[in-house]
């Protein structure tokens, strides 16, 4: 599985850590930033993961709260972006709504618990059914 990882300052080491657990389970993970603890703009950030994401890949964004890469990256053509707290918002936004990024609040969660989140997120598959046809709903935009 490749995964596209980035953070804000607020987030760095959070990332770090997850790029740790995600080597161990053998994952391709591109960091896309930021390199340090330095003040820095999220939506850089968020723009640039969602740019390059692509249909066969996961992405995962972190910031302080995790409410301002959700909206950076949802702005962005098929990005379904989850703000996640905990492992059933990871399951269901897979589950339903075939979430492709998952979004992490680092001053909200701790990060052991960030991993096992990321890490039901990444093995939840999405249900399809009658959620496939709300997806759809959802890349339309309308």
């Amino acid at each position: 599985m490749e995964i596209l990882i980035a953070s804000d300052h607020r987030g760095f080491e959070f990332k770090q850590q997850i790029i740790k657990f995600l080597e161990t389970q053998n994952q391709i993970v591109y960091d896309f930033g930021t390199s340090g603890t330095q003040s820095v703009d999220y939506p850089d950030y968020a723009h640039k993961l969602s740019r390059e994401l692509k249909s066969n890949q996961f992405g995962i964004l972190i910031c302080g709260s995790g409410i301002g890469m959700s909206i950076a990256a949802n702005r962005h053509k098929n990005i379904r972006a989850a703000l996640c707290r905990n492992k059933i918002d990871a399951e269901l936004s897979r589950k339903h709504n075939n979430a492709n990024v998952i979004v992490l609040g680092s001053d909200n969660t701790d990060v052991t618990d960030a991993i096992k989140i990321v890490d039901q997120f990444l093995n939840t598959k999405f249900e399809r059914g009658r959620h496939a046809e709300r997806v759809t709903k959802i890349n339309i935009g309308e």
